[in-house]
């Protein structure tokens, strides 16, 4: 394809030179801190069944952002953005059982709902801008 192999650094933007840059990458991180924190104060039973799926989704939003980061296939990165969206609803799913659990209030619950929902939009625009990008070179 047409444009695949160049550099995803040239599609970003003046200032961004890491995937620490992105600011959906930072909200990701700051969010998983966060969910990290409380998922450990769910039940001990809890900690390494919906406490661990939890932490490992949530994590893992932010790390397939960085995972494609610098690589030379636009694609690759586009797919490492689709991995980031499949595991953001997964988080919003397990989000959503421990406040049916009574694990999480419903402010909190809803805090982070919208929090992730917010990501999930600058996802969708990092993604569009990429798909931009590629079919212009």
């Amino acid at each position: 394809m047409k444009g695949t192999t160049q550099k995803t650094t040239r599609t970003i933007g003046a200032g961004i030179k890491s995937f620490e840059d992105l600011e959906v990458y930072k909200k990701l991180c700051e969010l998983h801190l966060e969910i990290s924190e409380v998922s450990l104060s769910f039940p001990k039973f809890e900690l390494y069944e919906l406490g661990s799926q939890i932490r490992r989704s949530s994590n893992s939003i932010a790390a397939n952002v960085a995972e494609g980061w610098n690589n030379k296939h636009i694609n690759v990165y586009l797919e490492g953005i689709n991995r980031a969206q499949a595991e953001l609803q997964e988080t919003k799913h397990h989000l959503h059982v421990a406040y049916r659990k009574k694990y999480l209030s419903e402010e909190k619950y809803r805090a982070y709902f919208e929090r992730y929902g917010e990501c999930g939009k600058m996802l969708r625009g990092l993604e569009q801008s990429l798909q931009r990008w590629k079919s212009k070179t």
